[in-house]
C-alpha cells in the first residue's frame, strides 16, 4: 500500500505561482511513476506531469514551460506552477503507479483556483 497526501493548493491571480507538494508513505520502494493529474467538474481527470523512478519527465502540452515536476530521494513530489491561467483551475491529484501490481494510488486532491 502507498499513501499520498497533497498540500499547497489555494487561490491565486492569473500570472501568479503556486507550489503543490505530495508526501508518499508506505511501500514507496515499489513506486515506478509519480505524477500530478487534475480534474474539473464534468471532465475526465487528465495528466499534468509525470516523473519516472529514473527521473524522466513528461508534461501536458498545456503546461509545458510553465510547470515543473520534481521529486526528492524520499519520493516527496512537488509541482511548481508558474504563470498560472484561469484554465488551470481544477482539483489536482497526486498519483503513484506500481507496475508490479498494476495499481494506481491517489491522494485526496487539492483545489487550485486561478482568478482572472
Amino acid at each position: 500500500q502507498v499513501h499520498l497526501v497533497e498540500s499547497g493548493g489555494g487561490l491565486v491571480q492569473a500570472g501568479g505561482s503556486l507550489r503543490l507538494s505530495c508526501t508518499a508513505s508506505g511501500r514507496t520502494s515499489s513506486i515506478n511513476y509519480m505524477g500530478w493529474y487534475r480534474q474539473v467538474p464534468g471532465k475526465q481527470r487528465e495528466l499534468v506531469a509525470r516523473i519516472t523512478s529514473g527521473g524522466s519527465t513528461n508534461y501536458a502540452d498545456s503546461v509545458k514551460g510553465r510547470f515543473t515536476i520534481s521529486r526528492d530521494f524520499a519520493l516527496n513530489l512537488s509541482l511548481q506552477m508558474n504563470r498560472l491561467k484561469p484554465e488551470d483551475t481544477a482539483v489536482y491529484y497526486c498519483n503513484a503507479f506500481v507496475s508490479s501490481t498494476n495499481v494506481n494510488y491517489w491522494g485526496q486532491g487539492t483545489q487550485v483556483t486561478v482568478s482572472p
